[in-house]
């Protein structure tokens, strides 16, 4: 049960930290949303490219 947790609050992390970064470099809601949905995706693509 606690494997369950833990990628449920991983996964949700993962997109918050994606929100956040999106909005901070874009500022635009749809933005932040797309990323949101690829979530872990964007997050590395973001720490690749930055």
């Amino acid at each position: 049960m606690e494997n369950n947790s833990v990628v449920k609050n991983g996964i949700g992390f993962g997109a918050v930290l994606a929100i956040t970064i999106s909005w901070s470099v874009h500022h635009s809601v749809l933005w932040a949303i797309i990323h949101g949905c690829f979530s872990w995706l964007y997050v590395i693509y973001y720490v690749f490219t930055r």
